[in-house]
């Protein structure tokens, strides 16, 4: 495999959903977003980031050049809002009165995303980026990470509160032995299957769960 086709990812069958619809004349702004992003995911799961282009998104999206660059300035920053874009419906947790089940599901949002959604391609096409680009990596740890630590720590914050958890259990810590395991598989391999979040999930709650009287 030639160098510069290494970064192309895994496509999943469940990434290939139609495009958005595009009507008769000039599209409005949102119309012409969605397409710019479908368009990029597309471009990113095919090629990979070093053949990502600008021209080449804007011309499957069927927008203008200078439609696009008034969006987005550069590559990197179109990557990054479109992997804002997939990860934002599988950042949030209920309130189930139930520590031990939220804590579940903040590792499966995480891993259900990787393995059941269009996130999971796109992710793959950048994680290396992400790690060695900061025009990437710190957008992103400024949005999407830190989204998702800001949930967990809620949740925890509830299970202490309902006296679940311990009261020393670090939010920062927690949050990286929940969801650290789905991104190690990810990026080394590994099963993404439910039983495994649920493993991950009971050996932190366990880890962490107040004495009870």
């Amino acid at each position: 495999m030639a160098a510069e086709n290494q970064n192309v990812p895994y496509r999943n069958s469940s990434d290939t959903a139609a495009p958005p619809k595009r009507g008769i004349g000039r599209p409005r702004s949102d119309a012409a977003n969605r397409a710019i992003l479908y368009a990029a995911r597309e471009e990113l799961v095919e090629h990979g980031f070093t053949k990502f282009r600008l021209e080449h998104v804007a011309a499957r999206a069927g927008v203008s050049k200078s439609t696009l660059y008034r969006r987005w300035s550069s590559k990197e920053a179109l990557a990054q809002d479109l992997l804002a874009d997939l990860a934002a419906p599988h950042i949030g947790v209920d309130d189930l009165g139930d520590t031990r089940e939220e804590l579940y599901r903040c590792v499966t949002n995480a891993l259900h995303a990787i393995r059941d959604t269009p996130f999971g391609a796109v992710i793959r096409a950048l994680v290396s980026q992400i790690a060695i680009n900061p025009k990437l990596g710190d957008p992103f740890r400024a949005t999407v990470v830190l989204a998702r630590r800001t949930e967990i720590a809620r949740v925890v914050a509830l299970g202490i509160e309902r006296g679940d958890l311990r009261p020393d259990c670090a939010a920062d810590v927690a949050t990286e032995l929940l969801v650290g395991p789905v991104y190690f598989r990810l990026i080394f391999g590994g099963d993404l299957g439910d039983d495994f979040a649920r493993t991950v999930s009971d050996t932190v709650y366990h880890a962490f769960e107040a004495p009870r009287a």
